[in-house]
């Protein structure tokens, strides 16, 4: 067994730093690369993207991300486990290998790839059996929305990682596994770690946490000491060293930029946290409450005294559903009195709308510059030397949101004065995606790996 296990964290999310995996593997010793791709709203348009070409449906950076670190992979061991997988995860697979028989590495890949999550091929046949998927916020059942249903995911854990890993995989590929898995699920592999070691489990869980954000837990987004962080063009990406019994420290490779320090994991700790007391995940229950977290070296943070519980019988539930139209458009007014023009321009469309029996289930106007960010808690924006105005329709009407997106330009000619930023063309009309979170029983969902070579 090892004494210290390192996984690195190359990827916070579809989009982010395509050179950090890169300099991951290269700036120091890792023994894992951990990659996270997937948003709630990512599934939705990968979904769009299978349905136009089967062969897609995956987070496509992920292949040149692979690609530039290869030999990490082949000639060093360093392995691999991401969700770029998507709704497609074998599709992801067959394009990793196409890779590796251009690169001629074939006979040194063995990717593990995990499906089972993806629950919209069964949908009609769980409601019928009366799981009823219902909102987690509003208590609807999914009946209500289903002939609008794009995806349905279930958050898988650990568990089918760690076989793949013991099956020799040195890449993993999953589709929407919890992001906290993708760093757990080694950590679990190396030490044997029991699936009623809750303790430990729940420290594998945070340690996922803190770095399934990428460069957001070593000064990225950092509020508390954003003035000082040095030199972001050169952040260093987090990585989690972690020992057998559970405590770990977050550190960057040297040489790099950006900031390690309490306040910087901190802030990430409490992202999308919830109950502190009750961080539910498909392998354990995490209790942040018993956190403690020192500073035990430059750029260097320690993690004890996590606690953990056993893990409930439920699955979350990832759904996405269209919920009709939406366009947003955009003009900018300029000083003097640029609040009140943009006002007035903000009036005028709305008087219009009335005047040529235009209707929306929703008409959202922000001032950019003034108040987009703060709402009611803003100024009054007299002083301003340039006021965006921002509107935004939804309906379920596709044709007036179309109706509106004529009505914008227009005023550059016929509304108040010192008008620009009209070059960019009339707004898009959008298809609203909305989520719709639910669960599900664990003895319904069932992950299978599968190796390739």
């Amino acid at each position: 067994m090892k004494s210290v296990v390192r996984v690195a964290s190359g990827q916070g999310f579809w989009g982010d730093w395509l050179a950090a995996p890169r300099r991951q593997v290269e700036g120091g010793p890792v023994d894992y690369l951990m990659l996270d791709y997937l948003a709630e709203v990512t599934m939705s348009i990968l979904q769009k993207q299978k349905e136009r070409d089967p062969t897609m449906g995956y987070a496509r950076d992920f292949v040149g991300a692979i690609d530039s670190v290869l030999e990490a992979v082949t000639q060093r061991g360093v392995r691999v486990i991401a969700n770029a997988g998507g709704v497609n995860p074998r599709a992801c697979g067959d394009a990793i290998l196409a890779l590796a028989d251009q690169r001629g590495v074939r006979g040194k890949l063995k990717l593990g790839v995990v499906t089972g999550d993806d629950l919209l091929p069964r949908l009609d046949q769980l409601i019928g059996e009366g799981h009823a998927l219902a909102n987690m916020d509003t208590g609807e059942p999914l009946s209500t929305v289903r002939d609008r249903v794009l995806s349905a995911n279930a958050y898988i854990g650990s568990v089918p990682i760690v076989d793949a890993l013991g099956f020799g995989a040195n890449i993993v590929i999953t589709g929407r596994s919890t992001d906290t898995a993708l760093t757990m699920a080694p950590l679990r592999y190396e030490f044997g770690w029991k699936a009623d070691d809750w303790d430990r489990l729940a420290a594998g869980i945070i340690a996922g946490h803190i770095i399934e954000c990428g460069a957001q837990c070593s000064g990225g987004n950092c509020l508390h000491e954003w003035q000082t962080v040095p030199d972001l063009a050169n952040v260093g990406y987090p990585i989690v060293e972690a020992k057998a019994d559970g405590s770990f420290e977050i550190v960057k490779h040297p040489n790099t930029g950006g900031r390690i320090s309490v306040p910087s994991v901190t802030e990430q700790l409490v992202y999308e946290m919830g109950d502190p007391h009750a961080y539910i995940t498909p392998d354990v229950v995490a209790d942040f409450t018993s956190i403690r977290l020192e500073a035990s070296g430059q750029d260097r943070v320690r993690i004890s005294g996590i606690r953990g519980a056993p893990a409930t019988d439920k699955l979350k539930v990832s759904i996405a559903y269209r919920a009709g139209f939406k366009a947003v458009g955009t003009l900018v007014y300029s000083w003097p009195d640029a609040m009140a023009k943009a006002t007035l321009a903000d009036q005028v469309l709305r008087d219009r709308f009335k005047l040529l029996g235009m209707s929306f289930d929703t008409i959202l106007t922000e001032y950019v510059g003034v108040n987009a960010t703060h709402g009611p808690l803003s100024g009054d924006g007299r002083d301003a030397n340039e006021v965006q105005l921002r509107i935004g329709v939804r309906s379920g009407d596709k044709t007036m949101v179309e109706r509106f997106t004529r009505e914008l330009a227009p005023l550059v000619l016929n509304g108040p004065p010192s008008v620009t930023g009209f070059a960019g063309g009339r707004p898009k009309v959008e298809e609203i995606v909305a989520y719709w979170p639910a669960l599900i029983d664990k003895t319904v969902v069932m992950p299978e790996v599968e190796i390739l070579e």
